[in-house]
């Protein structure tokens, strides 16, 4: 049984936890200009520049996280609220298809954790990256108007997925390491948005989603959605998969 204070230290090593190095640049260049700042022009500069690194200091943390040891679920991409569960067809550049399938999207505020994840065991078959506006990520419009960068994974069932990181308001900047061919893992770090975004995630076509709008997510851990266990019966072996 969890002792009482085991909440509150894990919420001290999530906000505790080092910067993802996408925010190396920031947090540096902010030390130096406060720094410098604060010798030539005044103190006031040096508490501007300390505002500045503690605000990235927090904003790019990157905590672990341990995703749940059960086998076909679908874990969330990002933390954050789901504002919109909603049946929607992924984004054409990646060829899934014309089909709908439920579209799960998480809106992530300054104050969350930015860093996006895999969702499950599988291959990256396609990215794309596509320009478009800044409107608030927390409109549904901004799935199809805002600049993104579209994922689409094979699980080891064969069933495919999308996960699409999507530009917010403040946010200018996406920031994918996931490559077409990579295996990747359940809880796996594979990117960020800078300041304020959206996470988009589409299911397999038939799996219905377990969330609901309002909810909040944790990246890596929250549990989105379970695959059928006759989907998960099925899946190929690794030779079959690799096999032409």
């Amino acid at each position: 049984m969890a002792r009482p204070d085991d909440s509150f230290l894990r919420s001290l090593t999530m906000v505790l936890a080092p910067p993802h190095r996408a925010g190396m640049p920031f947090i540096i260049g902010g030390a130096v200009v406060g720094l410098l700042g604060g010798l030539i022009l005044g103190a006031w500069l040096f508490w501007l520049g300390l505002f500045f690194v503690s605000f990235c200091l927090f904003f790019f943390r990157d905590p672990e996280r341990v995703p749940p040891a059960r086998p076909g679920v679908l874990l969330a991409p990002a933390d954050g609220r789901v504002v919109s569960v909603v049946q929607a067809v992924p984004p054409e550049e990646l060829g899934l298809g014309p089909a709908p399938r439920w579209r799960v999207a998480t809106f992530l505020s300054v104050f969350d954790v930015h860093v996006n994840r895999m969702p499950a065991d599988g291959t990256v078959l396609r990215m794309a990256y596509r320009h478009g506006k800044f409107v608030n990520a927390a409109f549904d419009k901004a799935s199809e108007d805002n600049e993104r960068n579209a994922v689409a994974v094979r699980l080891e069932n064969g069933q495919t997925i999308a996960v699409v990181q999507i530009a917010g308001l403040i946010a200018r900047r996406i920031l994918s390491d996931a490559r077409v061919g990579q295996r990747v893992r359940a809880g796996d770090r594979y990117g960020i948005i800078r300041f304020g975004s959206r996470t988009d995630l589409y299911l397999p076509e038939g799996v219905t989603p377990l969330v609901e709008v309002g909810q909040s997510m944790t990246g890596g851990e929250t549990v989105m959605a379970e695959l059928s266990r006759a989907s998960i019966a099925a899946a190929p072996t690794a030779a079959a998969m690799a096999a032409p």
